[in-house]
């Protein structure tokens, strides 16, 4: 029996955590999920995370990165604010 992502709930506030799934599953789960997805997707050296994180989080992670913002500002230094932003590198087998 085969697993789609479609059939997976993953609960604010909770994480699954899926292991033995290669790098090119983990790219076809990216693209199938695309920008438009709530979860919070990581993958170190076969296992495969998939978080769901809480309002509240969000809510701190937004402060933060204003205050952040700010201090920069005033410091004059250059920065880029990158969001959720997916770094991979296949060579170190994590995305």
């Amino acid at each position: 029996m085969l697993l789609e992502l479609n059939q997976l709930i993953v609960r604010a506030g909770h994480q699954l955590l899926i292991k033995d799934i290669s790098w090119s599953v983990y790219k076809r789960i990216l693209a199938e999920l695309g920008d438009n997805h709530s979860s919070r997707i990581g993958y170190s050296q076969v296992v495969l995370e998939i978080l769901a994180p809480l309002p509240e989080h969000e809510v701190a992670k937004v402060i933060i990165g204003d205050l952040l913002k700010v201090l920069l500002e005033e410091l004059d230094l250059e920065f880029w604010s990158l969001g959720s932003t997916t770094f991979d590198k296949e060579s170190m087998d994590a995305g």
